[in-house]
C-alpha cells in the first residue's frame, strides 16, 4: 500500500483540534444540522463553517444541503481507510492483524446455550 503522505498529514492535521474532534464524535450518532453542531458550541457561523469546511476538505465529512442549512455525516468509508493507514504507520509489520478491530468475529447467540458462539 503506497501512503500519500501529504494527505495524510492534512487528516491528522485536521484532527488535532478538539472542537473538531467533538464534531466527529457528535456525528458519530448520526447526520447533524448546522445549527445543532453550532448551538453545540456555541460558536459564530464563520467559525463553524471554517470547522466544517477542513472536515469536508480532508473527506473525513459528507455535506448535503436542505433549504438554507448544511446537513453533515460522517464518510465512513474514508474514516474507515484513515484507520487502516494509521494502523499500518504505527503499528510494527509483525503485529498487524494482531490489534485490528474483527467485529465480525464477536457473533450472537443463536443457539441459546450462553456461550455466544
Amino acid at each position: 500500500m503506497k501512503i500519500n503522505y501529504m494527505e495524510y498529514a492534512k487528516i491528522f492535521k485536521v484532527f488535532s483540534d478538539p472542537k473538531r474532534l467533538k464534531i466527529i464524535d457528535m456525528l458519530s450518532e448520526g447526520e447533524l444540522c448546522a445549527c445543532k453542531i453550532q448551538e453545540a458550541f456555541q460558536i459564530s457561523q464563520p467559525t463553524l463553517s471554517h470547522d466544517m469546511k477542513l472536515l469536508c476538505d480532508a473527506g473525513l465529512v459528507l455535506p448535503r444541503k436542505e433549504g438554507k442549512w448544511t446537513h453533515y455525516s460522517l464518510n465512513l468509508e474514508k474514516l474507515n481507510d484513515v484507520y487502516k493507514t494509521l494502523g499500518k504507520l504505527i503499528i510494527p509489520e509483525d503485529f498487524q492483524g494482531v490489534l485490528d478491530c474483527n467485529c465480525e468475529k464477536k457473533k450472537t447467540d443463536t443457539k441459546g446455550d450462553g456461550d455466544g458462539r
